[in-house]
């Protein structure tokens, strides 16, 4: 079975492209024009297990939200068509991530309903030059509305002592749990071949 799905998305705003397999091996080819996201959207590709292809143009002359959030939107839609009825995978996952100081949980549901709830820390208002840690929410509530998952992010622990939260740590462990969560989430489940996880007969 081919799990595998591609999405363009083109606005007056932003080109985006997005190629995903999620039986893969972790390779990504990832280029948004913004660092920072470029080095999350990795985390997801590596620590999830896909291959994932990433290439967005946008009008980041103005700022770099229209790039970031039609980025998760095409990203979100993706997982979605790769994962067609849904029939044989484990449907739920959840991982707890540390990084140096900061312990992230995230659990996500493939259940077809979408719904985010986010939660961190006050951080600096900037990753490197331009990407705005006031996204990080924005990016899960669009990739969550457009893959129509439930998805939790809490961050558990995040301040230094006597110091304030590293901005960086923070949102990379966000995406490093998210990713874990959503490899145990999409995998197959050998006890449950060709069956969709659910009461109901359909996510």
């Amino acid at each position: 079975m081919s799990r595998i799905a591609r999405i363009e998305r083109v606005t007056n705003e932003t080109k985006v492209l997005v190629e995903i397999d999620l039986d893969g091996t972790g390779q990504a080819d990832i280029s948004t024009g913004v660092g920072f996201y470029d080095h999350m959207l990795n985390q997801i590709a590596r620590h999830g297990g896909f291959d994932l292809t990433v290439h967005t143009v946008g009008d980041l002359e103005i700022d770099a939200h229209h790039t970031m959030e039609d980025t998760a939107l095409a990203l979100g839609a993706a997982f979605d068509r790769a994962l067609g009825d849904k029939a044989g995978i484990r449907r739920y996952g959840s991982a707890t991530v540390p990084m140096d100081e900061v312990l992230v949980r995230a659990a996500v549901d493939l259940s077809g309903r979408p719904y985010v709830v986010h939660d961190e820390p006050a951080l600096a208002p900037y990753i490197g030059p331009v990407y705005p840690t006031s996204m990080t929410r924005h990016i899960w509530e669009s990739f969550g509305q457009s893959a129509r998952i439930t998805l939790h992010v809490d961050v558990l622990r995040a301040a230094r002592p006597g110091g304030h939260p590293d901005a960086h740590h923070v949102v990379e462990a966000q995406f490093k749990a998210v990713s874990r969560a959503l490899r145990e989430a999409t995998a197959l489940d050998p006890r449950n071949a060709g069956v969709v996880p659910s009461t109901k007969g359909a996510l």
